[in-house]
């Protein structure tokens, strides 16, 4: 029995595999960075959103902050034909914009 010799090279596994299992591959690891990105982005709104219910807004500016998160929540889920609604909530975010003085 002979004994190898261990290296610092890494062994390439993908070579000896075929080119439909290296493609079922990276669609898996794709999705699993797609997975943990969106339960990352989804546990940051949480805690941005129990934020922004615990604590009551002192002055117009707060307010109007908290209502262009509630409005980008609900212009999120218009259906993409829903010009009218999506112009509507583009204009008072436009609106609040302006108002605050930051065109």
């Amino acid at each position: 029995m002979r004994a190898r010799c261990v290296t610092e090279k890494p062994l390439d596994l993908d070579r000896h595999r075929g080119m439909a299992a290296q493609k079922a591959t990276d669609i898996r690891r794709i999705q699993a960075d797609v997975e943990t990105s969106a339960k990352d982005t989804r546990d940051r709104q949480a805690a941005v959103e129990s934020q922004l219910l615990s604590v009551p807004a002192a002055s117009w500016l707060e307010a109007a902050a908290k209502a262009r998160h509630v409005l980008s929540l609900y212009a999120g889920g218009l259906a993409s034909d829903d010009t009218h609604h999506r112009d509507l909530v583009a204009a008072v975010l436009a609106d609040f914009s302006r108002l605050s003085g930051q065109s």
